[in-house]
Parts: structure tokens; C-alpha cells; sequence
């Protein structure tokens, strides 16, 4: 590759060669790459704590969003010996644990990060529950901000609290923290029965399983990315969506206030300012301990 496409940073004391900085991975908005490692960058200050001791899956587009993309859970064997990782099975996940990680990965044009809804080192244990609000068309995201609204509602009244934000694609997920000694098991058997009941209450907004056919103009609460083996999109992570939309946390008065799916519509440069007003509206799910009812 010529000299003149790469670029030699150093970021925390670590050297990294950047490349093809001016590559447009978002065509629809001229976002390129240079873009993306720097809206990482800057939003690194509220993002890093939620991917910290996750395994990662990575989620790239080497030509831009209206290319191809492939995911990747081993790490990379041409990855920087400074790169922590975590092996589970037979696989050594990359940590995204600091900054010159997360420039690492932007680099590779990870454009999407996927964690586990557990750390590595303690991989059978749940920090949280997701509820993942996916709209079957024509419902949109206000559909979703409906059901998010009855999810609240049904936690209130067991003394819980719940943290939202958009999946920056369709629909939203609803975070549960937990943040005890849970097992996946218990979540995903939990996050059932409360789909189920609210499919049966709402019958004719929502639907607790994956058939296409009971889907239209419904949300289904997918329960069942409370498990081992799946990802969610973490927040403040990028989507490939046509322009650069990311998964943005938002308060409960959004979610009440929304008429319109563009109201919960974010953009890179959207976050980064929320980010300044409001800090990290999604601290208090790293932290906050809530025993899951009945375990």
C-alpha cells in the first residue's frame, strides 16, 4: 500500500498505522473512515466502560456499507500484541478495553460492536437482561416506544428499573441491570415469561415469537438474545444502516414524547453532543444491582 495512505498515529503510548482514512464507507452521508475512527474516538469517554472485559464480535465492512460485511469472533491473527484478549471454547476474543483497541478495530472498519451480555470472566453469568423491541412493518420505532413504555410499567411495579436506548437500525432494546449472579438461564427463561405476558395483554401490538406471518405491524420482544451464545449491538456502537446511525441510550421522557421515528433518530454527530450535555445516560447499567424476581 502507498506510504501516502497510511497514516502513523500514537495514541496512549501505543503506535498504530492507520490506512485509507478518506475510504467513504457511508456513501448516502460521505462518512468515511477517517469519519468513523473519529466519532470512536470521541465518544471513547462514555463508550469504553460498556465494552470493557466483553468479548467482542466484529461486525466489518472493509468496503462500506453498501459492500459486503462479515462478522469475526477470533481475533484477527495480524492484530497488535497489545490487543487483550479472552478465550472461551476455542475461540480468543478481542477485548475492546482502551482506546488504541477501539482505533484498531475502526480501522479494520469494524463499523459495529457486539458484545455479550456477559463479562469474559464471568461468561455464564448475565450483567443484564435485553429486550430487544424489533418492529414488524409497517410499526416503526414509535411502536416500539410503546411497547418499551408497558415493559417500564410491568418493572415499576416490581421495583426495578430499566434503561432504554435505539438499536440506531428499526427498532430499540430495553435494558434490565442485574449486575448480581443470574445465569443465562434464569434471564432467558424470565425474559420469556415476560413476552409472553406481554403478548397476551397486548395482542394486537406485540408478539413474543419469530413467525413472519404474526409479525406485520406488531413488535416482537425478542426475548432470546438472553443467552450464551448471541450478541447485542452495544450502545453508542455504529450501525450499517445507509447513513451513520448509531444505538443511542435516551431518557423516558423521549421514549414517552415519541410521534415519529425521527425523533428517535441518531446520528454520529448527534450522539457526540448528547454525549457532551448529558454524559453517559447508560452509566447505571454497569452499576446498578437488582435481584432478577424469583431467583
Amino acid at each position: 500500500m502507498p506510504a501516502a495512505k497510511r497514516q502513523e498515529v500514537e495514541i496512549d503510548g501505543r503506535r498504530l498505522s492507520l490506512s485509507n482514512l478518506d475510504k467513504v464507507l457511508y456513501p448516502a452521508a460521505a462518512f468515511a473512515k477517517g469519519h468513523v475512527i473519529d466519532y470512536y474516538t470521541r465518544v471513547s469517554p462514555v463508550l469504553l466502560a460498556h465494552l470493557r472485559g466483553r468479548p467482542l464480535t466484529l461486525k466489518r465492512y472493509p468496503n462500506g456499507v453498501d459492500a459486503g460485511h462479515f462478522y469475526e469472533k477470533q481475533c484477527p491473527s495480524h492484530a497488535p500484541d497489545w490487543v487483550q484478549t479472552a478465550r472461551i471454547g476455542d475461540i480468543d476474543f478481542v477485548l475492546a478495553n482502551d482506546l488504541p483497541t477501539l482505533v484498531w478495530l475502526a480501522n479494520l472498519a469494524d463499523l459495529e460492536l457486539h458484545t455479550s451480555l456477559a463479562h469474559a470472566d464471568g461468561y455464564g453469568s448475565p450483567t443484564v437482561i435485553a429486550f430487544d423491541l424489533d418492529p414488524g412493518p409497517p410499526a416503526t420505532i414509535v411502536e416500539c416506544a410503546e411497547v418499551a413504555l408497558e415493559l417500564r410499567l410491568i418493572f415499576e411495579h416490581l421495583g426495578m428499573q430499566m434503561f432504554p436506548k435505539t438499536s440506531g437500525s428499526k427498532g430499540m432494546q430495553v435494558y434490565l441491570p442485574l449486575n448480581g449472579e443470574a445465569t443465562f438461564a434464569q434471564t432467558k427463561g424470565f425474559s420469556k415469561a415476560v413476552a409472553e405476558l406481554l403478548a397476551r395483554e397486548e395482542p394486537e401490538l406485540v408478539v413474543a415469537r419469530q413467525t413472519k406471518s404474526a409479525r406485520a405491524g406488531k413488535v416482537l420482544v425478542d426475548w432470546g438474545q438472553n443467552d450464551v451464545n448471541k450478541t447485542t449491538v452495544s450502545v453508542y456502537s455504529l450501525r450499517a444502516m445507509a447513513r451513520p446511525t448509531v444505538s443511542t441510550p435516551v431518557t423516558w421522557d423521549e421514549v414517552r414524547a415519541t410521534r415519529v421515528p425521527e425523533d428517535l433518530t441518531f446520528e454520529a454527530r448527534d450522539v457526540l453532543r448528547r454525549a457532551d450535555e448529558h454524559g453517559d445516560l447508560f452509566a447505571p447499567v454497569l452499576t446498578l444491582v437488582q435481584r432478577l424476581p424469583g431467583a
